[in-house]
């Protein structure tokens, strides 16, 4: 769609020669001029909650305008940055090492950077000395084949130091315009972001996050053209003071979805005499074009590949969801995922990736609805955010969508298909494209909505210890342990990841102090829809504390939860847990004879509102035998920042139970 925009925006231009030659200005724009660093700045300092912040952003000022290309004709757009900090301890002093990323396609569209200045300030006996960008100091990486990285690094950083960059980028690719983001890691004094763009084009804007932004201007102004020609452009700009410093917290998809931010995407044109253009204003635009793409609807409807194949494949097979699985494994067993999230396929034909034998997830997931497709299976590409990519905001805008899978319904159960991970079974959404929800899209009748990708499984792992202590404190017997769901997926995907079995286990071992194990023996590592087991037998040592008569010994040995996740007082994000997560441990111990129990801690059960979590931890005895059982149940995967505290204390009572000892006394 950008290369198809980008050629009808440069052949009208050439009929019209317009000149976008100057940005517009504005009466309400703040001056920040590059090294005029005022006095009071050097006296900055973080307060409050941001009292230990490593700098703070002193402004962080943005311009994008467009201007004409002298090669193409056609319209780019002129992206300026200006910034200065205000360096408050050595954990800042990153900073001074600046980054710009910058694009390039395939064919002969780019970003260039077309100016870059940079200094440090220190006030040095009550003057200030300036230190400029050294030209040795300016380095360039070329990341992969799409991506440069232009990087610069600042002399005489210290503590106290003031540092600024600023500089110009030109890129071709209108159909997105750079964004921006109010808000980071560090406190920020001010933020503003000015946005002119000329009638002839017209964006979606989204404007998104947990912070307020102020629209502070939106006016048309008057613009100048080749040959005297007027027309206008509308300018917008946006300001944030005084943000706070952006703080991590366990369990989100992204801090960009809470980031207050603006973007921008391509709708439709309008030039003098010619139709308007709709690209992206409604999801039946948006699918026309996918169906018509040479790398989405058109790859699909490629069929030789699968012609050629599709008989060794099925071998006859006439059930539908027997032929699915069958297609399924093929892909994912033919084709390896070179860990690239994509909506649009690298090469125009199917046959292409197979010969290749690996490619970018929609290279994988579009080749399985191609032969799904010529199997005369309905199946449909289902267009997804990633968790990193951060959720759409559900409006009609292509941009925001950053992969693709694959869905197909079979009587009344709806299968989803993700073939870049092998031990994804059928029917699993894969963590990274749990976002809640993706966008069904149907080529063929021009129609698509939106489908919940809430996941069926949850992350469940089970532990069974079967042990004995002896008069030495040394625990023996047999371990069991029980992989369900995603817990399942990571435990197999762990397996297969390390280069053998000791390898493995060596990693297992880590961080579980005084295990030593033997007779390893993992089941169904290749059956993925049976529950993947592990047992071994064992010995430990080092777990039981000794103090006169009396014996220590915490029961949960390696599975307790040693702290809350959740540190904050209160919490402005939900809490996205992606899936729901249960959790059940059992150990039986049988205890010498010449022991008695002194202290049992005492059985206790927690429960969320709505039965939205519990925790229950429960203790028994009999004779010389003593079982523990303990269970957690995180039932949902979203939880509401209303909810955040009932949660906290949920894990504040797993935390405190599970650090619980069982006391023996000896006999004397």
């Amino acid at each position: 769609m950008q290369k198809n925009v980008l050629a009808l925006v440069s052949l009208v231009l050439c009929i019209w020669v317009l000149n976008v030659s100057a940005q517009t200005k504005s009466t309400e724009k703040k001056e920040f001029k590059f090294g005029k660093v005022l006095p009071t700045e050097f006296n900055a300092k973080a307060t409050g909650k941001d009292s230990s912040a490593a700098a703070i952003k002193l402004f962080d000022v943005g311009n994008c305008y467009f201007d004409i290309s002298p090669t193409s004709g056609g319209f780019i757009y002129v992206f300026e940055r200006h910034i200065r900090y205000k360096i408050l301890n050595k954990n800042g002093y990153d900073l001074a090492n600046f980054k710009i990323e910058l694009y390039k396609s395939s064919n002969s569209s780019k970003e260039d950077l077309n100016y870059m200045d940079a200094a440090t300030y220190n006030m040095v006996d009550g003057k200030m000395v300036t230190s400029k960008l050294n030209k040795d100091a300016k380095f360039t990486e070329e990341f992969n084949k799409n991506y440069v990285f232009k990087k610069f690094a600042l002399p005489n950083v210290k503590e106290g130091s003031i540092i600024e960059f600023k500089y110009k980028i030109k890129s071709d690719f209108i159909f997105t315009l750079r964004g921006w983001r109010f808000q980071t890691d560090i406190p920020t004094l001010y933020s503003e972001y000015n946005v002119s763009i000329p009638e002839y084009l017209s964006y979606k804007t989204d404007l998104s996050g947990y912070y307020a932004i102020t629209h502070t201007l939106h006016q048309s102004e008057s613009a100048t053209y080749v040959n005297g020609v007027a027309s206008n452009a509308m300018h917008d700009q946006y300001t944030a003071e005084n943000v706070p410093a952006l703080k991590d917290e366990a369990f989100i998809t992204t801090l960009d979805d809470y980031i207050p931010k603006i973007t921008f995407e391509l709708q439709a044109t309008r030039f003098p005499n010619q139709m308007h253009q709709d690209y992206t204003g409604t999801w039946p635009k948006i699918i026309t074009s996918l169906s018509t793409d040479e790398n989405f609807g058109a790859f699909i409807n490629k069929s030789g590949y699968a012609k050629a194949v599709l008989p060794e494949i099925l071998k006859g097979e006439k059930d539908t969801l027997a032929c699915i699985k069958l297609i399924y494994n093929y892909v994912k067993n033919n084709i390896k995922w070179n860990d690239d999230y994509s909506k649009y396929a690298t090469v125009t034909n199917p046959k292409a990736v197979f010969d290749k034998k690996t490619g970018s997830s929609a290279d994988i997931n579009l080749s399985l609805l191609s032969l799904l497709k010529e199997a005369k299976i309905p199946a449909y590409p289902v267009l997804i955010s990633t968790r990193d990519n951060g959720a759409h905001p559900g409006y009609p805008i292509i941009s925001k969508f950053d992969n693709v899978i694959a869905i197909s319904m079979v009587g009344n159960k709806t299968y989803f298909m993700d073939a870049t991970d092998k031990d994804l079974p059928l029917g699993m959404v894969d963590y990274e494209n749990l976002s809640h929800q993706g966008f069904y899209v149907d080529l063929k009748n021009i129609a698509g909505n939106w489908i919940s990708t809430e996941p069926e499984y949850a992350r469940e792992k089970i532990f069974n210890y079967n042990l004995t202590l002896d008069k030495e404190n040394k625990l023996t017997g047999q371990i069991s342990q029980y992989a369900k769901g995603y817990a399942a997926l990571g435990l197999r995907n762990s397996y297969r990841k390390t280069n053998n079995e000791t390898e493995f286990l060596k990693n297992f071992k880590k961080d579980k102090t005084g295990l030593e194990l033997s007779n390893y023996k993992i089941e169904h590592l290749d059956e993925l829809d049976e529950i993947l087991t592990e047992s071994m037998s064992v010995v430990i040592e080092d777990n039981v504390e000794e103090a006169g008569n009396l014996v220590y010994f915490n029961p949960l040995l390696y599975e307790k939860t040693k702290e809350n996740i959740f540190k904050y007082e209160e919490r402005k994000f939900p809490v996205d847990f992606a899936h729901p997560i249960k959790e059940s441990y059992r150990i039986t111990l049988k205890f010498p004879e010449d022991y008695e129990i002194d202290k049992l801690p005492k059985s206790a059960a927690y429960k969320l509102p709505d039965d939205n979590g519990t925790f229950t931890i429960t203790y028994l005895t009999e004779g010389k035998m003593l079982m523990v059982k303990s269970t957690i149940n995180i039932n949902k995967s979203l939880y509401s920042p209303e909810e955040y505290f009932d949660l906290k204390a949920l894990f504040n009572t797993i935390v405190e139970k599970q650090a619980e000892q069982i006391v023996f006394k000896k006999k004397v």
